[in-house]
């Protein structure tokens, strides 16, 4: 029976050779090559940061922790993989490609870069994809990165393919079982630390093969977007715990958020179903033709009326979004694209590589494009108690539109996000993440 990852992965291979083949074309480039990368020792050290692939390698070949990898594109050609395994007994070498992916390409295997250094090293009208201190010896008449290049293959890449569709359902899988295992530890009273080993525990994947460094935030850390320790101290009181967590599946990510509190926090925990509800809303309106921007725009609308439904603002949401009071508690963007990337390429330009900017009055916004089917989004409004911008709210004319008593009182439990993975489709999306909670 064909092992149905391989039917995915071939159909992929070949949807993104034809557009490469008609991209190169359109150039005038013989070829492009794209570098998997090369791990770069920290300054004065001997030591490097763990290694992940680059993107544009990655949503090729599903390696994404392999370096010194070479993928060699040429219009009419079947892709051919430069594939490293050293002769090292200081490290671990990579296994062997798997014949299930490696069948759709022809692999060469080589123990260095020296292996594939002289083929190119004459050629011309060769574009190049990578670091140039690890491919300059490629460029006598090479493209490095070139922009028209670029953007092209960034735009491709916005509409994924069912194999890369499957990657982000199976990666958000992963990460939901190490959400719901750190919700445990977080009600047994863990420290941060120990919640976020529970997680990877249950994800299954170590620190290093994450597709970005969890947030792991309890209490009034959950007021720090990217609250970045894990305090390994027991907090006296655990009063919520706001958890940014995803997980990797060849090399695609999931990027999964989730706040939770103890029953006892009765106000709290109906402002986390309030976000719950609005955020569900939401991501049913993630349809092709729907401008990002307005739908960020309406995540400030549903915000600020939670905010005047508690009686914590009191003015209509349009008024609050009309003076910037919405944007004290929820001062993020909705979401941004994901696939090879967290965040994901070609966010904030148009179909033709135009520069389209977030608007000046919500900078943070990192996707303004009008959605199509295809396209992989995050949904993940917030509400926030951050003392800064609460200081500059209070130092505001509509200060006394505010209950500071009950913000007081909400400060300590930090804050509130709730972050979906979602599908354009040509129907109704597909919202990867709530499918992955109600089958775990």
């Amino acid at each position: 029976m064909p092992n149905p990852d391989a039917l995915l992965y071939a159909r992929h291979i070949e949807h993104r050779r034809e557009e490469i083949d008609e991209i190169l074309t359109e150039l005038g480039y013989d070829g492009l090559l794209i570098h998997s990368g090369r791990p770069e020792n920290r300054l004065f050290d001997d030591q490097h940061p763990p290694f992940r692939g680059h993107a544009p390698f990655v949503s090729w070949v599903p390696e994404p922790f392999t370096p010194d990898c070479l993928l060699e594109l040429r219009p009419g050609q079947k892709p051919r993989l430069w594939y490293c395994q050293p002769d090292d007994f200081w490290h671990l070498p990579p296994d062997g490609p798997a014949s299930w992916w490696a069948d759709s390409l022809d692999v060469e295997i080589v123990t260095g870069p020296e292996g594939w250094h002289e083929r190119f090293a004459e050629q011309r009208a060769l574009a190049v994809i990578g670091d140039e201190r690890a491919v300059g010896h490629l460029l006598d008449g090479a493209d490095l990165n070139a922009p028209e290049l670029m953007w092209r293959l960034d735009e491709a890449r916005t509409r994924k393919t069912a194999w890369e569709r499957e990657c982000l359902a199976r990666a958000n899988q992963r990460a939901v079982a190490g959400h719901m295992a750190a919700a445990r530890a977080f009600r047994d009273g863990g420290s941060e630390l120990e919640i976020h080993l529970a997680y990877i525990a249950a994800v299954g994947q170590d620190q290093d093969q994450l597709p970005y460094n969890a947030i792991c935030a309890v209490n009034e850390h959950a007021a720090v977007l990217h609250y970045q320790h894990r305090s390994p101290r027991r907090p006296k009181q655990s009063l919520s715990f706001l958890l940014d967590a995803g997980a990797d599946a060849f090399g695609y990510a999931a990027d999964i958020t989730r706040t939770w509190t103890g029953e006892d926090n009765v106000e709290f925990a109906a402002l986390i179903e309030a976000v719950d509800r609005a955020q569900r809303q939401l991501c049913d309106e993630v349809r092709a033709g729907v401008s990002f921007v307005d739908l960020h725009l309406r995540t400030h609308l549903a915000i600020a009326g939670i905010l005047e439904q508690a009686g914590i603002v009191r003015m209509s949401p349009e008024d609050q979004l009309e003076a910037g009071i919405s944007s004290r508690f929820f001062p993020h963007g909705l979401g941004h694209f994901i696939g090879a990337q967290v965040h994901d390429v070609a966010g904030l330009v148009d179909a033709e590589g135009q520069s389209v900017p977030a608007p000046e009055q919500h900078p943070a916004l990192r996707l303004t494009r009008e959605l199509e089917p295809g396209n992989v989004v995050t949904i993940e409004p917030g509400l926030y108690f951050i003392p800064s911008l609460l200081e500059d709210l209070r130092a505001s004319e509509y200060a006394d539109r505010v209950d500071w008593a009950q913000i007081d009182a909400l400060r300590p439990f930090g804050g509130i996000r709730i972050e979906d993975n979602v599908l354009v489709s040509q129907g109704d999306p597909v919202n990867f993440t709530r499918q992955a909670f109600a089958t775990t």
